[in-house]
């Protein structure tokens, strides 16, 4: 392996054909988007860790969420900054690898806390006189770390089929950050293998969870027209739409890129597509939750009161 990169001391992450100008416009826009992912997820943590009534297995994961956004960003963002601020558009070999595992670990391990997060609404909606013994803080924990677990494990299974791949020279790699497909395009050996194994995880990690989150969502819906109470009806919808929000974001751009058939001429689309996901998906989930769910905006407001009585 070590001889296979020994002749690679970078990739050159192409990108967008832009001028300097346009670049550090960009690099300020980007940077103003970072940091209010990281200020937008980092209030979220804040409500959930100060307000005892966000104690509950929903915000316990929504928590999860909230630290899967910031890192997800974080992982591809500083770099792209650093680029567009030097003007350059040059990654190391070994920081391009770590890209993909981080990216890759993230993504399904935000995959699988949606597919858990659903299974609470449900459980929630369904079944409410038995929600506190079904999702007991020890499931809680096994799932979270499952879902954790699933991410590392998949990612790790990539990254190793990746640095066995050869490459010589420095590879231009048509993407704004090291896109494991964008970077497969450029090995001088066949990557019929290692785009398998990312097929089989988007079946196995976006298609399945998806199917599991139509079927429960069905029948949350089914349980939601039974109810008599109009303010119970209210309340449930106003909890599901969040999640089916952030479930819409996220799993229809991902299987887009990483499930639907490739035909050569998407490569531009796929690099708005994964912009988009690092963007501004990591932004929208925290303003999702904060403006469409009640409890959040209500633990806001008691936060803001017990500053002002301070």
């Amino acid at each position: 392996m070590g001889d296979n990169q020994s002749g690679v001391p970078e990739f050159i992450l192409e990108g967008f054909p832009l001028s300097a100008d346009m670049e550090v416009l960009l690099c300020c826009v980007f940077s103003l988007l970072y940091v209010s992912n990281l200020l937008a997820n980092s209030m979220i943590l804040g409500l959930i860790w100060l307000d005892v009534r966000l104690h509950t297995p929903m915000y316990f994961f929504l928590s999860h969420l909230a630290v899967i956004d910031m890192s997800y960003a974080s992982s591809n963002l500083p770099k792209l900054l650093e680029n567009l601020m030097k003007h350059k558009k040059t990654i190391s070999f070994v920081t391009c690898a770590m890209q993909i595992f981080l990216y890759l670990a993230f993504g399904v391990t935000e995959a699988v806390i949606l597919v858990v997060m659903s299974y609470d609404r449900y459980v929630a909606i369904c079944y409410p006189l038995h929600y506190t013994v079904i999702m007991s803080w020890r499931l809680c924990m096994v799932l979270a770390i499952t879902s954790w677990a699933c991410g590392i494990l998949l990612a790790l299974g990539d990254l190793v089929l990746f640095l066995k791949l050869p490459y010589c020279g420095t590879k231009k790699v048509n993407s704004f950050f090291c896109e494991i497909l964008a970077v497969l395009k450029v090995a001088y050996e066949d990557t019929w293998v290692n785009k398998m194994m990312l097929f089989g995880g988007g079946v196995l990690f976006l298609v399945g969870p998806v199917s599991f989150i139509v079927v429960s969502y069905v029948r949350i819906l089914l349980a939601i027209l039974k109810m008599k109470s109009k303010e119970g009806r209210r309340k449930a919808f106003s909890t599901c739409s969040s999640h089916l929000c952030v479930v819409g974001f996220y799993f229809g751009i991902a299987i887009m890129v990483y499930v639907i058939p490739d035909n050569g001429h998407r490569d531009e689309q796929k690099k708005v597509l994964s912009l988009f996901y690092t963007l501004f998906n990591p932004l929208l989930n925290p303003l999702i939750y904060s403006l469409r769910n009640a409890q959040m905006k209500a633990a806001f407001n008691r936060a803001l009161q017990r500053k002002r009585a301070l």
